[in-house]
């Protein structure tokens, strides 16, 4: 029996302790925690950030930055884009309380909290925040460091191209559009006519040169992976092949080419390994580094071999080559990079920077929502893309502690308990069932025992019990 639920007109004035509902914790971020108390995560970044913060005087004490990172845990690993979904599903979700230490009847902080957390911290600060994991990983053996891979892939911006003016007229594009479109005998008037005069107009160029958004000015007109043109950043990794860590990570704009300076990036990405990690040696024991044919330059892959002795596994786009322009120098390092491109272990290492490098991209930008940015601005997206490749680092950590990397994994691992002890019983009872039958012989007639186990003869084959 039951009946409708009568919404309260009034709330209670005062509820007593223990008539409220006790907050569930939840195991993913109990594991979570657990990881981030071992590290001291706490005090290391309240430590970071105390120079940015007025330790005394008259005013509302500031939220705890531990308690901002963890928020920003919470948007990658569900999935949440916003800084306001964020500030939504924090405050909504008791076990999510209970992981940021906020009780039922606290206010947990607002988006507008975040948003001025993220201006009042430097790089800086969000640049110790990812490197304060990779010793975790060190004594865990998923750091190598011997085999790298780079790659890149877009996150388009928080822009639309209706917005995009022009850098010296200061003309907006509709109007230019508008403008072009009257001139060939097009109704202005019509917004649909206008915007299939835009799509098969010929001569349609959209120069970065030329035009910029007002409100984004870092975001740059390109391809994005669908191959529709939108105001798009890049987002390059360097991940380590043999354990699919993420090394080092950066946002460069959306027109920039992949050849350019991915040696600075790597020698960067490996000093602060090295640092973080409190290696002797002052980098990291790189052998190789693979990517495709978008990074290979002849300068480049001279740089690696001859000033870092990495071999550069990167295949070369130009099958006949005029060598004769190259010095010796660089006709040296471009053989021998060819030679190792086309032998078996540089085969072997380009399927696995397809594999892992492409998994690092489905974690950060699919899964963690980094694929479509509401932040606007080189600066902001790079402090909150920061957070995303430490939590790609940890969820690989958590799978290799608890076997769990996700809330959707630990939440499909408890079904998969479910099953196993389901099909377990199960076929426990099958058993039970075929050693009490076989004790029956078949024969023709009516069978001597009535039943067996609650079975009754007529659900039975016709047999004879045998003693």
């Amino acid at each position: 029996m039951f009946k409708k639920k009568q919404r309260q007109d009034q709330t209670q004035l005062w509820i007593a302790t223990h008539e409220l509902d006790a907050p569930r914790t939840l195991p993913f971020y109990n594991a979570l925690d657990r990881v981030l108390d071992e590290m001291r995560f706490g005090d290391h970044v309240r430590e970071w950030c105390s120079p940015y913060y007025k330790m005394s005087g008259p005013g509302y004490p500031g939220v705890d930055p531990e308690v901002y990172f963890k928020m920003l845990m919470v948007g990658f690993f569900e999935g949440i884009t916003s800084e306001r979904g964020i500030d939504l599903r924090c405050s909504d979700s008791c076990g999510i309380r209970t992981f940021l230490g906020y009780g039922l009847t606290e206010k947990t902080p607002t988006h507008a909290t975040l948003g001025n957390i993220r201006r009042r911290l430097p790089e800086d600060v969000f640049e110790k925040v990812f490197d304060l994991l990779q010793k975790q990983l060190a004594e865990h053996d998923l750091l190598k460091g011997r085999h790298l891979g780079i790659d890149s892939s877009v996150i388009e911006a928080n822009a639309s191209l209706r917005e995009l003016r022009h850098k010296k007229t200061q003309h907006k594009y509709r109007a230019y559009v508008k403008k072009l479109a009257e001139a060939d005998g097009v109704d202005a008037s019509d917004e649909h006519a206008v915007n299939r005069y835009d799509r098969k107009r010929k001569g349609k160029k959209l120069s970065n040169n030329d035009w910029e958004h007002p409100h984004d000015p870092d975001a740059r007109i390109g391809r994005d992976k669908k191959g529709s043109t939108r105001m798009l950043y890049k987002a390059e990794h360097i991940v380590d092949l043999e354990t699919n860590a993420i090394i080092g990570a950066r946002i460069l704009p959306g027109d920039e080419g992949d050849a350019e300076h991915p040696s600075d990036h790597l020698l960067e990405s490996e000093m602060r390994t090295a640092a973080a990690v409190d290696s002797e040696e002052p980098d990291l024991p790189v052998k190789t580094l693979t990517g495709d044919m978008g990074y290979h330059s002849s300068r480049e892959v001279h740089a690696l071999q001859s000033e870092y002795g990495i071999i550069a596994n990167i295949p070369d786009p130009i099958l006949k080559r005029n060598l004769e322009k190259l010095t010796e120098e660089e006709r040296e390092s471009l053989e021998a990079s060819r030679a190792y491109t086309k032998s078996e272990e540089g085969r072997k290492l380009q399927r696995k920077r397809a594999e892992y490098i492409e998994r690092s991209f489905a974690h950060t930008l699919e899964s963690g929502g980094m694929r479509r940015t509401t932040l606007r601005g080189t600066e902001n997206i790079y402090k909150r893309y920061q957070v995303a490749a430490f939590c790609a680092n940890m969820s690989l950590l958590l799978r290799t502690l608890f076997r769990i990397g996700t809330p959707k994994q630990c939440a499909a691992m408890g079904m998969k308990l479910v099953d196993f002890l389901f099909d377990l019983v199960f076929s426990k009872l099958r058993v039970v069932i075929f050693l009490g039958l076989s004790r029956f012989r078949i024969r023709d007639g009516i069978p001597r025992h009535g039943g067996f186990n609650g079975v009754t003869a007529l659900s039975l084959p016709q047999c004879e019990f045998q003693p």
